[in-house]
């Protein structure tokens, strides 16, 4: 073995003795639909990453009726209640990314999107893409802390009508 591979395999050791591994938490959430090939979230220490949500009712692959505000609105509380679930919320929220299929709703989710982030928004892409699951007008992943943390705002948004 050279040299360098040794003195690799030491600095890797040095580094990583005393430090627990990071063991990877798979997450099912209630209501996510059954037999796709990913998980409602992974956990890796105090890394909560989502998968993308879209604005189909729980359970079902239904979207909900109302046009992409309605939708957003959905994926939006699909994502929170994830959240909820894992034990975190939409105040820990660090990144999220928008996936759209018009580009012209931009402003229609912003409208939504920002009900829910009102106070220091996390960090946040947007794209469109050429289609999105079940046809749906939006999809939002977003990645969030996991643990004890203060909350700086309700993470439940009142019911108030579509703009």
């Amino acid at each position: 073995m050279s040299r360098l591979v040794v003195l690799t395999s030491i600095l890797l050791l040095a580094c990583s003795a005393g430090q627990p591994a990071v063991e990877r938490e798979v997450i099912r959430a209630p209501g996510a639909l059954e037999g796709l090939p990913f998980s409602s979230a992974v956990r890796v220490g105090d890394m909560l990453y989502l998968s993308g949500q879209i604005g189909n009712l729980p359970g079902t692959r239904e979207l909900a009726a109302g046009g992409v505000a309605a939708e957003t609105r959905q994926a939006l509380e699909n994502i929170k209640g994830v959240l909820e679930y894992a034990g975190s919320g939409l105040d820990r929220v660090v990144k999220c990314t928008v996936f759209l299929a018009d580009m012209a709703d931009y402003q229609a989710v912003n409208a939504v999107y920002q009900r829910y982030f009102p106070v220091d928004p996390p960090a946040r892409s947007a794209v469109a893409g050429s289609g999105l699951a079940l046809g749906a007008r939006v999809e939002i992943e977003c990645l969030a802390l996991v643990g004890a943390g203060t909350t700086r705002y309700p993470s439940a948004v009142p019911n108030e009508p579509e703009p």
